[in-house]
C-alpha cells in the first residue's frame, strides 16, 4: 500500500467551526508552510512537539527562518511537518481548551481531507474563538468537532492536493537493450534525469513514483532477458499529476471504504 500525502496549494479562507450544541465557534485558517520553516523541521532544526510558553530556542530559529518576532510567538505546536499557531488576543478561557485545539489539529493532520491520508506543509492559525462562559458546554465532545470542521472548511477553500513517493533509481543493463529500458522507465510515468553509456552498458538516472513500481523487479528482467537490475538512491515527496489526481483520490477512498461525501 503506497501512502499518499495531503496538503494545500494557497492560503485558504477562513473556516468557521461551530460546536454540536451551538455554543462555541472556531475561526481557522490554512495555507502552506513556508520553504525554509519545513526544510528546517525536516531537517531536525525545529523540533516537533507543543512549545511552552517562552521558548527562545524556537523563535530564535523561525527568525532565521525569515519568520517575524510576532509571528514566532504564536507557535504553538509543530506535528509532523505541519504547525499551529495561536493568533488570538486575550481570550480568557484560552487555557482550558489549547490541548483540545491541539489535538484536534493532530486529527486532522493524521487523516487530511481528500482521502484521510497524512498531511504535510500545513500552517494552521487559529484566527478566533467564542467560548460558552459556562465550563460544561465547551468540554472536548464541542471542541473536537468543531476545530476539525473549521480547518477542514479552509483546507476545502486552498486546493488541496495530493502528494506521492517518488524515488530516485539506477536502472542499469546491457547497452543492447537502451531503446526497452528507457520504454519501460517512461511507462511508469518515469522522468529521465541522466544516462550514461559504458562499453556495452548502461545506466540510467530515472525518477519514478512508487505508486508505478508495482512489479517492476520482473518488467526490468522481462526487458533485459534477465540481465538489468536497478537500485534506489533516493525518495522525496511530488505532487500527484492534477489529471490523474481525481483518480487516485478515488482508490484511496474506496481501498479505505469511505463514501463519496465522507
Amino acid at each position: 500500500i503506497v501512502v499518499y500525502r495531503e496538503t494545500v496549494s494557497k492560503k485558504g479562507s477562513i473556516g468557521e467551526g461551530k460546536s454540536p450544541n451551538k455554543h462555541n465557534l472556531f475561526f481557522i485558517q490554512v495555507e502552506p508552510l513556508e520553504d525554509a520553516v519545513y526544510q528546517a523541521i525536516k531537517n531536525g532544526e525545529i523540533k516537533e512537539g507543543r512549545t511552552k510558553k517562552k521558548n527562545e530556542e524556537l523563535w530564535k530559529k523561525l527568525n532565521e527562518c525569515g519568520i517575524s518576532n510576532d509571528e514566532a510567538r504564536q507557535y504553538r505546536e509543530i506535528y509532523k511537518d505541519c504547525v499551529l499557531l495561536d493568533k488570538t488576543k486575550g481570550e480568557v478561557h484560552m487555557q482550558e481548551v489549547i490541548e483540545m485545539i491541539m489535538d484536534g489539529f493532530e486529527q486532522v493532520v493524521d487523516a487530511g481531507v481528500l482521502a484521510r491520508e497524512p498531511c504535510m506543509r500545513l500552517k494552521v492559525s487559529l484566527i478566533d474563538i467564542k467560548l460558552h462562559e459556562d465550563a460544561i458546554h465547551r468540554g472536548p465532545a464541542q471542541v473536537y468537532p468543531a476545530v476539525r470542521d473549521s480547518i477542514r472548511m479552509s483546507v476545502e477553500s486552498a486546493s488541496p492536493c495530493l502528494f506521492e513517493p517518488v524515488q530516485t533509481l539506477l536502472v542499469e543493463g546491457p547497452l543492447q537493450f537502451m531503446g526497452e529500458l528507457t520504454k519501460l522507465c517512461q511507462s511508469k510515468r518515469g522522468q529521465i534525469l541522466d544516462i550514461e553509456q559504458g562499453t556495452g552498458h548502461i545506466t540510467i538516472k530515472v525518477k519514478m513514483p512508487v505508486a508505478e513500481m508495482i512489479g517492476i523487479a520482473s518488467d526490468l528482467r522481462s526487458a533485459t532477458e534477465g540481465r538489468g537490475n536497478f537500485s534506489m538512491i533516493d525518495q522525496t515527496f511530488e505532487k500527484v499529476p492534477t489529471n490523474i489526481q481525481a483518480e487516485v483520490v478515488r482508490g484511496i477512498r474506496s481501498r479505505k471504504g469511505m463514501k463519496e461525501n465522507e
